[in-house]
């Protein structure tokens, strides 16, 4: 299968378009066309690997990764990713929990995959190739725990100075020698303009040989557009009904993951996207104006995006704002709003919930009755709760396990170092 950019350049291969992260034209690489499947084309799947396999092989017919596709898949759902129901809300509704991973958050699937597949591609140890990713609290962990030790392989993490929280922070810079961490002197806008305007500069591209494993990268996508396949058959067998999603948003690849999966035929009902006091998607869906502003800090601030990258493949696969108002729903959610769903989760299904994961839960209580009544739902956890005690134990009024995967990371030593958000800082410290 061919690779073309959301601007148009291409085609490239799979294994291009994973090396360079983002076009040549600043484009999104999307697949020529996405293959169609039946619930019954996965008969006889009954593991999320084996499902996997069944909707990426077409995305890998042509790649030199062909033969090695069971393996990566082995490597990258390593870990469990369970829908836990949720008996007092009436309709089916259940909590897909995507955190059971290495560094406790749904960034970790995305991640091993990446990593999985660079790892075979590339490895020179005698010409590194430098992965850069900026982070708002989660992404940059999981990247760092899936490439860490691994030859060949160098990965700087920018993530915004002071806007993370603590145990995300530590997770970010507890790595090993090959792991650059940067606590960058601005928002996760200024992170993710760093790491375009590195990729755009040919003398640094050319000196370090870059890639990206934000969500811009394709191989980001197409590993977690497979839980959401997964989830939606187990609950379509047993309840004959096509779920809605629920989906906590910040740079959209989650979610535009999700909505994949429903244009290749997956049983997806209705998507609803969940982001935070940041509303440029919002305000997008009911303007039509697409206006990318600066953004905004809040409690749940891995979802403190404005200027979402995946937007750019949702309008190129969906159409316009117009269209997509058809096939997506929007609500955000304020910090006084996921805080008070905080609460209200702990209460009603003796669960604690992180702030992201909240919006989701707030979002499904404001649903109109009708949509609510007429669909069963899946909540999309993005997080254990753990990386958030100091918003969510005071809210709950006790403490959260940490799990053992987050307690390990914990005791490691962290380093970072500070840069002001200028490509030149970059620049100095990537020599």
């Amino acid at each position: 299968m061919k690779y073309f950019s959301t601007r148009g350049v291409g085609p490239v291969s799979l294994d291009d378009a994973l090396r360079l992260g983002i076009a040549s034209d600043g484009g999104l690489f999307l697949p020529e066309a996405l293959p169609r499947f039946e619930v019954s084309d996965f008969d006889g799947a009954q593991t999320i690997p084996a499902v996997a396999h069944v909707l990426l092989q077409p995305f890998f017919a042509g790649s030199a990764l062909a033969g090695d596709l069971d393996s990566i898949l082995a490597e990258t759902f390593s870990f469990p990713i369970p829908a836990t129901p949720l008996p007092a809300a009436g309709r089916d509704v259940s909590l897909l929990e995507l955190y059971h991973g290495p560094t406790v958050a749904f960034k970790d699937v995305g991640a091993g995959f990446l990593a999985a597949c660079l790892s075979r591609l590339e490895g020179d140890v005698e010409n590194p190739l430098t992965i850069l990713v900026a982070t708002s609290g989660d992404t940059g962990g999981a990247v760092a725990a899936a490439f860490d030790q691994r030859p060949g392989m160098r990965v700087v993490v920018l993530f915004p100075d002071g806007r993370v929280s603590e145990r995300q922070a530590h997770q970010l810079c507890c790595w090993s020698d090959n792991v650059i961490s940067l606590k960058v002197q601005g928002a996760f806008d200024d992170c993710q303009a760093l790491v375009k305007g590195a990729m755009a500069d040919p003398e640094l591209s050319r000196r370090h040989r870059f890639s990206s494993a934000n969500s811009i990268n394709i191989g980001r996508l197409l590993p977690q557009s497979t839980y959401y396949a997964d989830a939606s058959i187990r609950h379509f067998r047993r309840t004959g009904h096509k779920p809605g999603f629920i989906i906590p948003t910040g740079n959209l690849g989650n979610a535009f993951a999700c909505i994949m999966a429903r244009e290749m035929g997956l049983p997806i009902g209705p998507v609803i996207l969940a982001t935070n006091a940041n509303r440029t998607i919002a305000d997008y869906f009911e303007t039509l104006e697409w206006l990318p502003r600066a953004s905004l800090q809040t409690l749940a601030s891995a979802m403190d995006v404005g200027d979402p990258s995946n937007m750019e493949r949702l309008r190129h696969l969906v159409g316009d704002a117009d269209v997509l108002r058809d096939q997506l729903g929007v609500l955000s959610v304020s910090d006084e709003q996921f805080e008070a769903s905080i609460r209200q989760d702990f209460r009603d299904f003796g669960i604690a919930t992180c702030p992201h994961t909240a919006t989701a839960s707030h979002t499904r209580r404001q649903l109109d009755w009708e949509l609510a009544e007429r669909h069963d739902w899946i909540l999309v956890a993005t997080a254990h709760p753990a990386k958030f005690e100091t918003i969510v134990e005071p809210l709950i009024g006790t403490a959260v396990p940490v799990p053992p995967e987050l307690e390990a990371l914990l005791s490691r030593p962290a380093r970072s170092i500070s840069v002001e958000p200028t490509l030149a800082s970059l620049a100095t410290v990537l020599e």
